[in-house]
This record gives C-alpha cells, structure tokens and sequence, in this order.
C-alpha cells in the first residue's frame, strides 16, 4: 500500500464514523419521541460497517479494484433499526396512550447512545492520528531530499 492508499484507508474511517455519530445523534434527539410518520414510537438505529476488501479474485479483478477505489477500509454497509419494545409507561393523559392508558416509549437508552458516540469520537480521533502521522511521515521524507 503506498502514501496515499493509507491516506485513503484513514479517511474511510473518518467518514463512516461520521455517519456512526450522525446516527447516534439522531437516536438521542428522538429519544421520547413517540409517534412517527410510519406510526408508534421511534426505533434506534444502529450503523452496521463491512471491510473494504480489494483482494479476492483474480488479478485482473484485484487490478480494477484498486484502480477503482484504491484502497481498503471500511465502509458501512447498512444502517438497522432495533425492533425491540421501548418502554411501555402509564400516562393516561398523553395523546399516545393505548386504551388501558399506556405510552410505549422508543426503544433508545440514553446512557448507552452516549457510551456509543463517546466511541465513535475515539475512533474518529484515531484516523485523525494516523492521517496526520502519515502527513508528518511524507514532510520527512520530503525533507532528506533537500
């Protein structure tokens, strides 16, 4: 892998852990929200990641791969909604409630989306690192020339 295939591998976690914190974000903001466009309470997502992985096949299929992406990483593959039940609470009040008066809440645990975004920000100050430690490395190489 050359300078700038790992430029790209770092970056390719920089943007998938964006997306992670976007997610997570969004989970939090909709955290007590109880009715949706679709109907019921909002599901958590989650974002599911998957390898990049330019070495399978021949090697005209490798060939064309790295041409077209060139590089591995990650990527993420999906993102899920967690079917679980939320919180089911009586409020006989609230404009949600069921017939015996209860308000199911979504399904997102607050404390565990901030342990996820808390994360997330480790790993996206990671790729920071290494981006920058492969910057600084390529300014040295640069300098022995001189």
């Amino acid at each position: 892998m050359g300078f700038f295939g790992s430029m790209d591998t770092a970056t390719t976690g920089l943007t998938a852990q964006r997306l992670r914190l976007d997610v997570i974000s969004q989970n939090i903001a909709n955290a007590n929200t109880t009715r949706t466009a679709e109907g019921g309470p909002y599901k958590r997502k989650s974002v599911i990641f998957e390898q990049i992985d330019n070495t399978e096949g021949s090697f005209a299929n490798i060939l064309q791969k790295k041409i077209q992406s060139g590089n591995n990483g990650v990527r993420v593959s999906r993102i899920v909604e967690d079917q679980s039940e939320g919180a089911m609470t009586y409020d006989p009040t609230h404009p949600d409630a069921n017939e015996q008066g209860y308000v199911e809440y979504p399904n997102v645990n607050v404390v565990d989306e901030m342990v996820n975004m808390i994360s997330a920000s480790r790993s996206y100050e990671a790729n920071v690192t290494s981006f920058n430690t492969m910057k600084a490395m390529f300014n040295k190489a640069l300098e022995i020339g001189k």
